[in-house]
């Protein structure tokens, strides 16, 4: 049997939101964003074949971060999955089958080629350029000089992920580490960094996905009305001094009395919403429960207009993972094993990745962001005409997911436990 191949995985190296007040008249779809209907066509866009499949493996993913991160928590969806995909264009047989299964496809209804062109589709309609907002989504490879890499590979995946392949020494670890920290600050604008500086002399490749959002928020909060010591209640039952940001404006939002949480839906400038869960006092574990495809749909489904007084801590949480000690849990095993048939990168065998790294940073402030059961019960927000407006002062933990409409992928997933924890 050959020698382990440490594999450093950058799933979704991504520098985050930057993130701004939210809209106060959303015409936009709430929850799982619905197509709008004027870009509608009698063929779907590829896409369409694995956005849903993104969120709920998104899903799955969170919960068993959940289970381990006391803290906040955030991720990047079509970082993770996109990059675990291209990953599986380098294994044959039963491991690529493994991986497209372990993200949720059924490869009888949606054959591995199609899965591909579905992530060719949403990588490139993500980096459209857009005038309201900025949204840079890429993938690279980094090969250690003595490595030759299969042609048909990297064409494929340049192709399909616009991934392109680089030479690096990593014998000399330290300096290939710094290079390719450098490599994603400058991809990410600066708000990822340092994410590469443990890489082992044994490291022959780095497969390295990030993603850059930035948007303002459709009505941008007034930053003097942003109160500078404001409580804010941890899980452990400490109270943090926060600033909190103030609005009264029109918002989408429910309450989920099934679910125990208020749901909100904030519009950004460009084609993105952010969608805020705020569980009742000590249900967090109920509403991480609840999250499932079906609820986000229903939630979509049920949203209504009306005058809310909003209390929203500016905040700035990033999250750093190592993924080989999750993703067996949802079934990706056989890429962490000696016997994998790595072949389809190198033509060498016995293989194995010893990493996955992910990193995401989110910001959000006034001016913007800088990256249950089917038949559950909705309460509709009070009528427009009466005399004190409903309140939504997310002053406890809260869930965050952050939206691209067009594409009704989910490009950030997260928990605010401590908003100024960094």
């Amino acid at each position: 049997m050959g020698p382990a191949w440490p594999w450093l995985l950058g799933a979704g190296v991504l520098a985050s939101v930057c993130c701004q007040p939210f809209p106060a008249r959303g015409d936009k779809s709430p929850g799982v964003p619905q197509h709008p209907s004027h870009q509608l066509t009698e063929l779907a866009p590829a896409y369409h074949k694995v956005a849903p499949t993104v969120t709920s493996f998104a899903l799955r993913l969170y919960k068993q971060l959940a289970a381990r991160t006391p803290g906040n928590i955030l991720f990047s969806p079509v970082s993770v999955s996109s990059t675990l995909a291209l990953l599986a264009l380098g294994f044959h047989g039963d491991t690529q089958t493994e991986i497209l299964q372990g993200l949720g496809f059924n490869l009888t209804e949606t054959p591995s080629a199609d899965i591909h062109r579905g992530f060719q589709s949403l990588l490139h309609t993500l980096d459209l350029p857009s005038p309201k907002l900025e949204l840079k989504v890429g993938n690279s490879l980094f090969l250690d000089k003595q490595l030759k890499p299969q042609q048909r590979f990297l064409d494929s995946i340049k192709e399909l992920y616009g991934a392109l392949a680089f030479s690096a020494n990593f014998t000399d670890s330290a300096t290939a580490g710094r290079q390719i920290s450098e490599f994603v600050g400058k991809q990410t604008y600066g708000r990822v960094t340092d994410s590469f500086q443990e890489l082992g002399h044994d490291t022959l490749l780095v497969l390295l996905n990030y993603i850059f959002f930035k948007a303002k928020w459709k009505h941008p909060f007034d930053r003097y009305q942003t109160g500078k010591q404001t409580s804010f209640s941890a899980d452990d039952g400490t109270s943090l001094r926060v600033p909190m940001m103030q609005q009264r404006a029109m918002h989408r939002f429910l309450y989920d009395q099934q679910v125990a949480c208020t749901v909100l839906q904030i519009e950004y400038s460009g084609n993105a919403l952010l969608l805020l869960v705020l569980p009742d006092p000590g249900k967090m574990r109920q509403a991480e429960a609840a999250l499932q495809l079906e609820t986000l749909r229903r939630w979509g489904q049920r949203f209504q207009p009306s005058l809310l007084d909003l209390h929203l801590p500016r905040f700035s949480v990033s999250g750093t993972y190592y993924l080989e000690e999750l993703l067996p849990l949802l079934g990706l095993t056989s890429i962490f094993d000696l016997g994998a048939n790595f072949s389809g990168i190198t033509g060498q065998l016995n293989r194995t990745i010893s990493q996955v790294l992910h990193k995401a940073v989110v910001d959000m402030n006034e001016k913007g962001t800088e990256v249950g059961a089917a038949s559950g019960l909705l309460s509709q927000p009070p009528a427009l005409n009466t005399t004190s407006a409903p309140h939504a002062h997310f002053s406890r933990p809260f869930l965050l997911l952050l939206w691209e409409v067009t594409t009704q992928s989910l490009l950030f997933l997260g928990k605010v436990v401590n908003p100024v924890a960094g």
